[in-house]
């Protein structure tokens, strides 16, 4: 089983909602900053969102802030992303990554894993 995966992604129609989750296997979550990512077809991966291994911190790139929430439940060994008022453009494989130790989500992150990522399509 890979270290992490992503869960929850699907087709919903634009202003919809989606709840993505990233767990853990093998290892404890708790300790960790966990990023969002995507990557359309054609287009370079980018990030969506971080927070911090305490959850105190959460930062968001602007496409998607105030529309997407992360967070965490380290009891589940698992963070979410949860969106809301989907765009067509927010269509993309959404991968979940691990942060270093030394990354408390603050300026450019540095990660070591990666997840397979999930699909999520918003069309009608």
């Amino acid at each position: 089983q890979e270290p992490l995966v992503e869960s929850g992604g699907g087709l919903v129609p634009p202003g919809g909602s989606l709840t993505l989750s990233c767990s853990a296997s093998g290892f404890t979550l708790e300790g960790y900053s966990i990023g969002w990512f995507r990557q359309a077809p054609g287009k370079d991966r980018e990030a969506v969102a971080c927070i911090s291994a305490s959850g105190l911190s959460t930062n968001y790139e602007n496409p998607v802030r105030g529309r997407f929430t992360i967070s965490r439940d380290n009891a589940k060994n698992t963070v979410y992303l949860l969106m809301d008022s989907l765009k067509p453009e927010d269509t993309a494989l959404y991968t979940c990554a691990r942060g270093l130790p030394s990354y408390y989500c603050t300026g450019p992150g540095e990660y070591d894993y990666w997840g397979q990522g999930t699909q999520v399509t918003v069309s009608s």
